[in-house]
Formats: C-alpha cells, sequence, structure tokens
C-alpha cells in the first residue's frame, strides 16, 4: 500500500502557551482543540497548529522560531479577515510571486512566520 499524505500539523514553539493560544484565536481565527502540561493544539477547518513550550534556554532552545506554510484556496478572503482583525497590513498580500502564488504572512509573539499560500495557474 502506498502512502497517501493527508496533511501536515507544525508545532510551534512557545515561551507562553496561553498567551499564545489567545493570539491565534483573536488574531488568526483559530480554535483551541486542546491544551495540557506545556502542549497545545489550534485548528481552523482543516489546518491544526501544535504550540509546544520552551524555555528559551539553552538547554531548552525556541531555535529562532520556525515557519509554516499553510496552502488554502481563496486567500484573498483570508487576508481581508486577518486586515480586519489588526493582524496584518493592507499591503501586506504579495500578489503574482514569481514562484506563482498570492500569499501573505505574519510572525507570532515567538517570531514563528505563519504564511497563507494559494498557488495561482
Amino acid at each position: 500500500m502506498k502512502t497517501k499524505f493527508i496533511g501536515i500539523i507544525p508545532v510551534l514553539p512557545s515561551t507562553n502557551i496561553e498567551r499564545d493560544l489567545e493570539w491565534y484565536q483573536e488574531k488568526a481565527g483559530f480554535s483551541q482543540t486542546f491544551a495540557a502540561d506545556g502542549y497545545a493544539g489550534l485548528a481552523r477547518e482543516n489546518i491544526h497548529i501544535h504550540l509546544q513550550w520552551h524555555a528559551n534556554t539553552s538547554e531548552d532552545p525556541l531555535l529562532g522560531g520556525s515557519v509554516v506554510k499553510i496552502f488554502v484556496d481563496g486567500v484573498e478572503s483570508l487576508f481581508n479577515e486577518m486586515v480586519e482583525r489588526g493582524t496584518l497590513a493592507e499591503d501586506a498580500l504579495k500578489r503574482n510571486t514569481p514562484w506563482g502564488t498570492h500569499e501573505f504572512g505574519f510572525y507570532d509573539k515567538n517570531k514563528n512566520a505563519v504564511f497563507f499560500v494559494e498557488v495561482i495557474s
């Protein structure tokens, strides 16, 4: 049986799970799905993000943040929502990139970069 890839759940480092759960709900429209012992999950439709607490010390570093690209159809509607939430500036949507996308992104409170990308024909 050939492996079928279903999706991806990035695990992003966090120095404050409670703060970051609130931020993702308010600024990005995600809903909390669970939280326990320094680990939490969020979802929006079929997209999931997990947060894992790190002390940001030499023994437990954040490693400078992570990057995740979430592929969507209809990126402009989501972009407009994020502008209304105050998450992004009105000029943050990059249209017709050289690699064939419309996309935008933001940094969360731990310098994780989150991009939403629509592939164009």
